[in-house]
């Protein structure tokens, strides 16, 4: 597990693109990747700062109320970043109606999903886990297996 300190806005964007620089597509299905951390973590910080990357203009919220928003993006590797908050949801299979099987069957998709442990049954095993630690007003630690 490799833990990243970041002390400003700046440094988290510097990290994501870092981290997605680093990734590799999957042959046959999404790269899903789970936040795990405290509210003010950092999670949608980092989200806005992959999406970023990733070529999108629009203004990235967390999709706390609707769940999941779905951006399509400028980059050669991934189409389309899929963002999911699940932390109102109780079990994973309340994805199914948002055609979760279906997104993570798309190698084209990058799937972040904030909350993970709430729809831990249906994430893939082998999904990376980043986990998202507050320090301080400025401060975050940023654990990736």
């Amino acid at each position: 597990m490799k833990t990243i300190t970041t002390h400003s806005l700046e440094e988290t964007e510097a990290l994501a693109k870092s981290w997605l620089a680093s990734l590799e597509a999957k042959a046959d299905e999404a790269v899903v990747v789970g936040l795990y951390g405290n509210l003010g973590a950092g999670k949608t910080t980092f989200t806005q700062a992959v999406a970023r990357e990733l070529g999108i203009t629009q203004a990235i919220t967390s999709p706390t109320f609707v769940i999941e928003k779905i951006y399509e993006t400028k980059h050669s590797q991934f189409k389309r970043l899929v963002h999911i908050d699940a932390y109102r949801l109780e079990k994973g299979e309340e994805l199914t109606v948002l055609n979760f099987e279906e997104l993570v069957s798309n190698k084209n998709n990058l799937i972040i999903i904030e909350w993970p442990e709430n729809v831990k049954n249906v994430l893939p095993e082998d999904h990376i886990k980043i986990h998202c630690e507050f320090v301080d007003e400025t401060t975050r630690k940023f654990k990736v297996e």
